[in-house]
Protein backbone atom coordinates (compact mmCIF):
# COMPACT_ATOMS: atom_id res chain seq x y z
CA UNK A 1 0.00 0.00 0.00
CA UNK A 2 1.56 3.21 -1.20
CA UNK A 3 0.80 6.78 -1.09
CA UNK A 4 2.03 9.99 -3.35
CA UNK A 5 4.26 11.87 -0.81
CA UNK A 6 3.31 15.10 -2.44
CA UNK A 7 -0.24 14.26 -1.10
CA UNK A 8 1.21 14.48 2.88
CA UNK A 9 1.28 18.40 2.91
CA UNK A 10 -2.53 18.02 2.64
CA UNK A 11 -2.56 16.05 5.67
CA UNK A 12 -3.46 12.65 7.34
CA UNK A 13 -5.79 11.63 9.67
CA UNK A 14 -5.73 8.40 10.83
CA UNK A 15 -8.73 6.50 12.09
CA UNK A 16 -9.19 3.21 14.02
CA UNK A 17 -10.88 1.84 17.29
CA UNK A 18 -8.38 0.53 20.43
CA UNK A 19 -6.01 -2.13 19.89
CA UNK A 20 -6.26 -2.18 15.77
CA UNK A 21 -2.72 -1.00 15.22
CA UNK A 22 -2.73 2.65 15.35
CA UNK A 23 0.08 3.42 17.22
CA UNK A 24 2.16 0.45 14.95
CA UNK A 25 1.19 2.25 11.29
CA UNK A 26 2.88 5.44 13.22
CA UNK A 27 5.93 3.87 13.66
CA UNK A 28 6.00 2.45 10.41
CA UNK A 29 5.19 5.96 9.04
CA UNK A 30 7.52 7.59 11.22
CA UNK A 31 10.72 5.39 10.66
CA UNK A 32 9.92 5.99 6.70
CA UNK A 33 9.88 10.07 7.46
CA UNK A 34 13.23 9.39 9.95
CA UNK A 35 15.41 7.38 7.10
CA UNK A 36 14.23 10.09 4.61
CA UNK A 37 15.72 12.77 6.48
CA UNK A 38 12.17 15.07 7.44
CA UNK A 39 12.76 17.10 10.79
CA UNK A 40 10.37 14.66 12.75
CA UNK A 41 8.22 15.62 15.65
CA UNK A 42 6.29 13.01 17.57
CA UNK A 43 3.97 14.14 20.28
CA UNK A 44 2.35 11.33 22.18
CA UNK A 45 -0.23 12.68 25.20
CA UNK A 46 0.29 8.88 26.87
CA UNK A 47 4.08 8.25 26.41
CA UNK A 48 3.63 5.18 24.81
CA UNK A 49 7.27 3.35 25.25
CA UNK A 50 7.32 1.04 22.32
CA UNK A 51 6.54 3.95 20.79
CA UNK A 52 9.61 6.03 22.09
CA UNK A 53 12.02 2.80 21.58
CA UNK A 54 11.27 2.69 17.85
CA UNK A 55 11.49 6.22 17.47
CA UNK A 56 14.97 5.85 19.37
CA UNK A 57 16.17 2.73 17.03
CA UNK A 58 15.28 4.09 13.92
CA UNK A 59 17.16 7.23 14.51
CA UNK A 60 20.23 4.80 15.60
CA UNK A 61 19.56 2.59 12.56
CA UNK A 62 19.07 5.95 10.37
CA UNK A 63 22.50 7.15 11.61
CA UNK A 64 20.57 10.45 13.29
CA UNK A 65 21.10 9.36 16.82
CA UNK A 66 22.60 12.46 17.48
CA UNK A 67 19.60 14.37 16.05
CA UNK A 68 17.09 12.80 18.59
CA UNK A 69 15.85 14.90 21.51
CA UNK A 70 13.62 13.18 23.96
CA UNK A 71 10.91 15.79 25.78
CA UNK A 72 8.98 13.68 28.51
CA UNK A 73 7.26 15.25 31.83
CA UNK A 74 6.96 11.62 32.98
CA UNK A 75 10.67 11.57 33.26
CA UNK A 76 11.99 14.71 34.17
CA UNK A 77 15.53 13.92 34.98
CA UNK A 78 16.27 11.99 31.40
CA UNK A 79 14.42 14.61 29.52
CA UNK A 80 15.61 17.74 28.05
CA UNK A 81 13.42 21.06 29.17
CA UNK A 82 11.26 23.52 27.33
CA UNK A 83 10.34 26.76 27.90
CA UNK A 84 7.11 26.98 26.10
CA UNK A 85 6.37 30.68 26.38
CA UNK A 86 9.87 32.06 25.81
CA UNK A 87 10.07 31.93 21.94
CA UNK A 88 7.46 34.37 20.45
CA UNK A 89 6.66 36.80 17.32
CA UNK A 90 4.56 39.03 18.75
CA UNK A 91 5.02 39.68 22.87
CA UNK A 92 1.12 38.77 22.92
CA UNK A 93 1.54 35.12 22.65
CA UNK A 94 2.89 34.65 25.67
CA UNK A 95 -0.42 35.80 27.77
CA UNK A 96 -2.47 34.04 24.31
CA UNK A 97 -0.55 30.67 25.56
CA UNK A 98 -1.62 30.77 29.48
CA UNK A 99 -5.12 32.03 29.23
CA UNK A 100 -5.77 29.78 26.03
CA UNK A 101 -5.73 27.09 29.16
CA UNK A 102 -8.66 28.81 30.71
CA UNK A 103 -12.19 28.28 30.83
CA UNK A 104 -14.25 30.71 28.58
CA UNK A 105 -17.92 29.57 29.12
CA UNK A 106 -20.21 32.31 31.30
CA UNK A 107 -19.17 34.61 33.85
CA UNK A 108 -15.59 32.81 33.73
CA UNK A 109 -14.90 34.82 30.07
CA UNK A 110 -14.35 37.91 31.82
CA UNK A 111 -11.67 36.43 34.47
CA UNK A 112 -9.91 35.18 31.29
CA UNK A 113 -9.70 38.34 29.73
CA UNK A 114 -8.56 40.37 32.82
CA UNK A 115 -5.80 36.84 33.61
CA UNK A 116 -5.10 38.08 29.72
CA UNK A 117 -4.50 41.65 30.35
CA UNK A 118 -2.53 40.95 33.59
CA UNK A 119 -0.08 37.80 32.38
CA UNK A 120 0.15 40.20 29.37
CA UNK A 121 1.41 43.61 31.36
CA UNK A 122 3.82 40.72 32.92
CA UNK A 123 5.50 39.37 29.79
CA UNK A 124 5.65 42.75 28.47
CA UNK A 125 7.75 44.56 31.46
CA UNK A 126 9.97 40.88 31.62
CA UNK A 127 11.33 41.49 28.08
CA UNK A 128 11.99 45.28 27.99
CA UNK A 129 14.02 44.28 30.97
CA UNK A 130 15.94 41.84 28.95
CA UNK A 131 14.51 39.26 30.48
CA UNK A 132 13.03 35.53 28.70
CA UNK A 133 9.38 35.25 30.05
CA UNK A 134 8.53 31.69 31.54
CA UNK A 135 6.20 30.32 34.10
CA UNK A 136 8.08 30.46 37.54
CA UNK A 137 8.53 33.99 36.53
CA UNK A 138 5.03 34.63 35.39
CA UNK A 139 3.61 33.37 38.85
CA UNK A 140 5.42 34.91 41.02
CA UNK A 141 4.37 38.39 39.99
CA UNK A 142 1.18 37.10 39.08
CA UNK A 143 1.16 36.48 42.98
CA UNK A 144 2.89 39.87 43.81
CA UNK A 145 3.35 42.22 41.22
CA UNK A 146 5.38 45.02 43.69
CA UNK A 147 8.99 43.74 42.88
CA UNK A 148 8.03 43.81 38.96
CA UNK A 149 7.05 47.54 39.18
CA UNK A 150 9.54 48.79 41.31
CA UNK A 151 12.22 47.24 39.35
CA UNK A 152 10.69 48.48 36.30
CA UNK A 153 9.87 51.85 37.39
CA UNK A 154 13.66 52.52 37.90
CA UNK A 155 14.47 51.13 34.23
CA UNK A 156 12.28 53.94 32.90
CA UNK A 157 13.63 56.21 34.94
CA UNK A 158 17.08 55.74 34.48
CA UNK A 159 16.40 56.14 30.82
CA UNK A 160 13.97 58.60 30.89
CA UNK A 161 13.80 60.49 33.94
CA UNK A 162 15.83 63.55 35.28
CA UNK A 163 18.91 63.95 37.16
CA UNK A 164 17.24 64.18 40.77
CA UNK A 165 14.19 61.32 40.09
CA UNK A 166 15.98 59.32 43.03
CA UNK A 167 16.40 61.94 45.56
CA UNK A 168 12.55 63.15 44.75
CA UNK A 169 11.33 59.49 45.07
CA UNK A 170 13.67 59.04 48.18
CA UNK A 171 11.49 61.90 49.68
CA UNK A 172 8.29 60.67 49.03
CA UNK A 173 8.99 57.43 50.38
CA UNK A 174 10.27 58.83 53.74
CA UNK A 175 7.26 60.83 54.08
CA UNK A 176 4.87 57.37 54.02
CA UNK A 177 2.48 56.60 56.36
CA UNK A 178 -0.22 54.70 56.94
CA UNK A 179 -2.88 57.29 56.77
CA UNK A 180 -0.87 59.08 54.24
CA UNK A 181 -1.53 56.41 51.38
CA UNK A 182 -5.23 54.96 50.13
CA UNK A 183 -6.59 51.67 51.87
CA UNK A 184 -5.73 49.36 48.84
CA UNK A 185 -1.59 50.23 49.08
CA UNK A 186 -1.14 50.25 52.45
CA UNK A 187 1.35 47.22 53.82
CA UNK A 188 3.33 48.05 50.16
CA UNK A 189 7.02 49.21 50.79
CA UNK A 190 7.87 52.80 51.03
CA UNK A 191 10.04 52.16 48.02
CA UNK A 192 7.32 51.36 45.69
CA UNK A 193 4.56 53.82 46.81
CA UNK A 194 7.21 56.76 46.64
CA UNK A 195 7.95 55.62 42.91
CA UNK A 196 4.08 55.26 42.22
CA UNK A 197 3.83 58.88 43.61
CA UNK A 198 7.11 60.23 41.81
CA UNK A 199 5.62 59.18 38.71
CA UNK A 200 1.58 59.99 38.71
CA UNK A 201 2.98 63.79 39.35
CA UNK A 202 6.08 64.17 36.89
CA UNK A 203 6.26 60.64 34.93
CA UNK A 204 5.38 60.66 31.06
CA UNK A 205 2.94 57.86 29.57
CA UNK A 206 4.62 55.27 28.82
CA UNK A 207 1.84 51.50 28.05
CA UNK A 208 4.06 49.17 29.98
CA UNK A 209 4.14 51.32 33.10
CA UNK A 210 0.59 51.93 32.83
CA UNK A 211 -0.03 48.88 33.37
CA UNK A 212 2.00 48.02 36.11
CA UNK A 213 0.92 51.03 37.61
CA UNK A 214 -3.14 50.38 36.75
CA UNK A 215 -2.34 46.87 38.38
CA UNK A 216 0.24 47.95 41.62
CA UNK A 217 -2.28 50.54 42.93
CA UNK A 218 -5.63 47.94 43.48
CA UNK A 219 -6.09 46.33 46.49
CA UNK A 220 -4.43 42.52 46.46
CA UNK A 221 -7.50 40.54 47.12
CA UNK A 222 -9.25 42.21 44.21
CA UNK A 223 -6.43 40.65 42.52
CA UNK A 224 -6.64 37.36 43.89
CA UNK A 225 -10.10 36.94 42.98
CA UNK A 226 -9.28 38.38 38.81
CA UNK A 227 -6.32 35.61 38.71
CA UNK A 228 -8.24 32.80 40.48
CA UNK A 229 -8.23 31.04 37.30
CA UNK A 230 -4.83 31.36 36.33
CA UNK A 231 -3.15 30.75 39.74
CA UNK A 232 -4.02 26.98 40.04
CA UNK A 233 -2.71 25.94 36.51
CA UNK A 234 0.61 28.39 37.15
CA UNK A 235 1.00 26.53 40.42
CA UNK A 236 0.81 22.81 38.69
CA UNK A 237 3.11 24.10 35.96
CA UNK A 238 5.75 25.38 38.66
CA UNK A 239 5.60 22.52 41.05
CA UNK A 240 8.30 19.57 41.64
CA UNK A 241 10.81 17.99 38.73
CA UNK A 242 8.39 19.65 36.68
CA UNK A 243 8.95 23.23 37.21
CA UNK A 244 12.60 22.58 36.47
CA UNK A 245 11.56 21.23 32.88
CA UNK A 246 9.38 24.31 32.21
CA UNK A 247 11.19 26.79 33.51
CA UNK A 248 15.04 26.31 32.09
CA UNK A 249 18.02 27.35 34.73
CA UNK A 250 21.02 28.12 33.45
CA UNK A 251 22.56 26.03 35.67
CA UNK A 252 21.16 22.66 34.25
CA UNK A 253 23.22 20.76 32.07
CA UNK A 254 20.06 18.97 30.37
CA UNK A 255 19.51 20.42 26.78
CA UNK A 256 16.88 22.92 25.75
CA UNK A 257 13.82 22.20 23.15
CA UNK A 258 14.26 25.41 20.74
CA UNK A 259 11.96 24.54 17.57
CA UNK A 260 13.74 26.76 15.11
CA UNK A 261 17.10 25.08 16.01
CA UNK A 262 15.70 21.38 15.62
CA UNK A 263 14.27 22.88 11.89
CA UNK A 264 17.68 24.48 11.09
CA UNK A 265 19.86 20.94 12.08
CA UNK A 266 16.96 18.77 10.84
CA UNK A 267 16.74 16.87 14.30
CA UNK A 268 14.16 14.38 15.44
CA UNK A 269 12.30 15.11 18.26
CA UNK A 270 10.14 12.71 20.56
CA UNK A 271 7.53 14.38 23.18
CA UNK A 272 5.38 12.68 25.59
CA UNK A 273 3.11 14.46 27.70
CA UNK A 274 1.97 11.55 30.52
CA UNK A 275 -1.07 12.55 29.96
CA UNK A 276 -2.43 9.57 32.33
CA UNK A 277 -0.36 10.95 34.92
CA UNK A 278 -2.00 15.01 34.93
CA UNK A 279 -4.28 15.57 32.16
CA UNK A 280 -4.12 19.65 33.13
CA UNK A 281 -0.47 19.63 32.61
CA UNK A 282 -0.10 17.44 29.66
CA UNK A 283 -3.07 19.79 27.88
CA UNK A 284 -1.62 23.03 29.11
CA UNK A 285 1.71 21.98 27.98
CA UNK A 286 0.72 20.38 24.44
CA UNK A 287 -1.52 23.48 23.69
CA UNK A 288 1.42 25.72 24.14
CA UNK A 289 3.97 23.70 21.88
CA UNK A 290 1.49 23.89 19.17
CA UNK A 291 0.63 27.31 19.60
CA UNK A 292 4.85 27.79 19.76
CA UNK A 293 5.14 25.44 16.41
CA UNK A 294 2.12 28.12 14.92
CA UNK A 295 4.89 30.45 15.70
CA UNK A 296 7.75 28.91 14.14
CA UNK A 297 5.82 28.33 11.22
CA UNK A 298 5.13 31.35 10.67
CA UNK A 299 8.63 32.90 10.74
CA UNK A 300 9.33 30.08 8.63
CA UNK A 301 6.36 30.85 5.86
CA UNK A 302 7.86 34.81 6.20
CA UNK A 303 11.75 34.52 6.71
CA UNK A 304 12.59 31.05 5.85
CA UNK A 305 15.39 29.22 8.37
CA UNK A 306 16.87 33.37 8.22
CA UNK A 307 20.11 31.86 7.07
CA UNK A 308 19.24 33.61 3.40
CA UNK A 309 18.03 30.57 1.44
CA UNK A 310 14.65 29.88 0.46
CA UNK A 311 14.59 26.29 1.17
CA UNK A 312 12.35 25.12 4.32
CA UNK A 313 12.87 21.20 5.02
CA UNK A 314 9.50 18.83 5.47
CA UNK A 315 8.59 18.85 8.99
CA UNK A 316 6.40 15.52 9.73
CA UNK A 317 4.57 15.99 12.89
CA UNK A 318 2.59 13.21 14.31
CA UNK A 319 0.07 13.26 16.83
CA UNK A 320 -1.36 10.14 18.60
CA UNK A 321 -3.85 10.38 20.83
CA UNK A 322 -4.93 13.50 18.70
CA UNK A 323 -8.02 13.73 20.85
CA UNK A 324 -6.15 14.61 24.02
CA UNK A 325 -4.22 17.07 22.25
CA UNK A 326 -6.63 18.92 20.06
CA UNK A 327 -7.56 22.69 20.84
CA UNK A 328 -7.71 25.91 19.68
CA UNK A 329 -4.18 26.19 18.67
CA UNK A 330 -4.36 22.90 16.65
CA UNK A 331 -6.20 24.60 14.04
CA UNK A 332 -4.14 27.37 12.78
CA UNK A 333 -1.33 24.93 12.56
CA UNK A 334 -3.58 22.71 10.07
CA UNK A 335 -4.84 25.12 7.67
CA UNK A 336 -1.46 28.07 7.67
CA UNK A 337 1.64 25.65 8.50
CA UNK A 338 1.42 23.90 5.13
CA UNK A 339 3.73 26.74 3.42
CA UNK A 340 6.09 26.28 5.95
CA UNK A 341 6.64 22.40 5.80
CA UNK A 342 4.74 21.20 7.98
CA UNK A 343 2.74 18.18 7.07
CA UNK A 344 0.32 16.47 10.29
CA UNK A 345 -0.59 13.26 10.87
CA UNK A 346 -2.95 12.64 13.46
CA UNK A 347 -4.35 9.63 15.37
CA UNK A 348 -7.85 8.88 16.88
CA UNK A 349 -9.89 6.60 17.81
CA UNK A 350 -13.42 8.27 16.72
CA UNK A 351 -14.06 11.31 15.39
CA UNK A 352 -16.91 12.07 18.31
CA UNK A 353 -13.77 12.31 20.86
CA UNK A 354 -12.75 15.16 18.99
CA UNK A 355 -16.39 16.46 18.55
CA UNK A 356 -16.00 16.06 22.63
CA UNK A 357 -12.56 17.77 22.90
CA UNK A 358 -13.82 20.95 21.22
CA UNK A 359 -17.33 21.31 22.15
CA UNK A 360 -18.35 22.45 18.47
CA UNK A 361 -19.98 20.35 15.66
CA UNK A 362 -18.82 23.19 13.32
CA UNK A 363 -15.34 23.46 14.62
CA UNK A 364 -14.57 19.91 14.40
CA UNK A 365 -15.76 20.33 10.72
CA UNK A 366 -13.25 23.07 9.96
CA UNK A 367 -10.51 20.46 11.94
CA UNK A 368 -11.75 17.96 9.58
CA UNK A 369 -11.48 19.59 6.49
CA UNK A 370 -8.37 20.08 6.55
CA UNK A 371 -7.02 16.80 6.60
CA UNK A 372 -7.11 15.66 2.89
CA UNK A 373 -6.45 12.26 3.59
CA UNK A 374 -7.95 9.50 5.59
CA UNK A 375 -6.80 6.21 6.20
CA UNK A 376 -9.85 4.17 7.91
CA UNK A 377 -9.06 0.89 9.98
CA UNK A 378 -11.34 -0.50 12.32
CA UNK A 379 -14.33 1.79 13.67
CA UNK A 380 -17.33 0.65 16.22
CA UNK A 381 -18.87 4.55 15.60
CA UNK A 382 -21.42 4.70 12.55
CA UNK A 383 -20.47 8.37 12.61
CA UNK A 384 -16.73 7.70 12.03
CA UNK A 385 -17.27 5.08 9.34
CA UNK A 386 -19.38 7.67 7.52
CA UNK A 387 -16.47 9.97 7.43
CA UNK A 388 -15.20 7.43 4.74
CA UNK A 389 -18.01 6.48 3.07
CA UNK A 390 -19.78 10.13 3.03
CA UNK A 391 -15.84 10.59 0.49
Amino acid sequence: VWMNLDERVGHTLVLGTTRVGKTRLAELLIAQDIRRGDVVIVIDPKGDADLLKRVYAESATAGRAADLLIFHLGFPRLSARYNAIGRFSRITEVATRIANQLPSQGNSAAFKEFAWRFVNIIARALVALGERPDFERIRRYINDIEPLFVRYARYHLTINGDEEWQDAVEALASKVSSRSVPAAMRGRQPEAIGLYQYLQRYGSYEPVLDGLMSTFKYDRSYFDKIVSSVGPLLEKLCSGTVAELLSPKPDDERPVLDWMDVVRRRGIVYVGLDALSDTTVAGAVGNAMFADLVSVAGYLYKHGLGDGTDTVPTISLHADEFNELIGDEFVPLLNKAGGAGFQVTAYTQTWSDVEARLGDRAKAGQVAGNFNSHIMMRVKEPATAEMLTLQ
